[in-house]
């Protein structure tokens, strides 16, 4: 059985940072996702993808992406079924995400929030894992020749 999905789309709103009883991080977000055609009056069509990240990928995405950023989502597809306040069955589909990109470089030249971490313009994924340092340095090219 195969369930992949990967969607590009500009963050809603800004994500918060949530935390399960037993200390999980947790966030979810929309992704506004445009439609790769027009529809009958001519225009674009835009979805909107709820989307669900936990653990590290959900540090990340609340540290560094806010409302209008544009992000790479790659997870699965999920259905949840829930009851709303009347009774009523309802069923709502999710994108579980196991990475997010970045989508687009780093605007105007700020900072990501919450820290000085550049993001590259072809995206890292998740935060820092294991023994692998929390920020990153940009490479100094010192003559433009390969040594080999």
């Amino acid at each position: 059985m195969l369930n992949r999905i990967i969607i590009m789309g500009r963050l809603t709103k800004d994500p918060e940072l949530r935390r399960t009883q037993s200390g999980t991080a947790v966030t979810s977000f929309s992704v506004a996702v445009d439609r790769d055609f027009k529809g009958q009056n001519g225009e674009k069509e835009t979805d909107f993808i709820d989307v669900v990240a936990w653990r590290s990928t959900a540090e990340f995405v609340c540290q560094y992406f806010s409302k209008g950023r544009m992000a790479v989502v790659e997870g699965r597809l999920q259905m949840r079924d829930w009851k709303d306040q009347n009774g009523n069955n309802r069923r709502v589909a999710e994108v579980v995400a196991d990475n997010v990109y970045f989508g687009d470089s780093k605007r105007d030249g700020a900072a990501p929030t919450g820290g000085s971490m550049a993001a590259p313009a072809g995206g890292y994924n998740r935060a820092p894992v294991g023994g692998m340092p929390s920020t990153f340095a940009e490479i100094e090219e010192e003559d433009g020749e390969l040594p080999f």
